[in-house]
């Protein structure tokens, strides 16, 4: 199953663990796939460097390397017109389509708002953990 991870959810599963830490983990153990472009991974790498310097004892470039060796990575089209009240998130929008991704995982309302976005779903990270992890 390949997902697009906003950067919350990235961000939160490494600094603060919870259910996306649980789907960082299922990265790792290959139930999932990440999919990233040059631009998600930039913002993964600056948001990861502004909070390590609020939470020292955190230190990210070790998953941040593995998810840039390791994710799969696309080039996407910009999209026409933005379809985000946050154009910044439109990147995770191109990405999904790019790659025809099973989901996009995030905490953002705006981007919660647009499911399913040209039939991605996008959806909380408790929903996709539910999803992977029912027994």
């Amino acid at each position: 199953m390949k997902v697009v991870l906003d950067t919350n959810v990235i961000m939160s599963g490494l600094f603060f663990g919870g259910v996306p830490a649980e789907i960082l983990l299922a990265w790792r153990r290959g139930t999932i796939t990440i999919v990233v472009s040059s631009e998600i991974l930039e913002e993964y790498w600056a948001t990861g460097a502004r909070l390590a310097e609020r939470f020292p004892p955190v230190n990210p470039a070790p998953f941040l390397r593995l998810v840039s060796a390791g994710a799969l990575l696309v080039k996407p089209h910009r999209l026409l017109e933005s379809a985000c009240d946050d154009p910044d998130d439109d990147k995770f929008l191109e990405c999904a389509i790019a790659s025809t991704a099973s989901a996009i995982v995030t905490g953002d309302k705006a981007l919660l708002r647009l499911s399913p976005f040209r039939g991605i779903p996008i959806v909380k990270p408790r929903a996709l953990a539910e999803g992977l992890f029912r027994t």
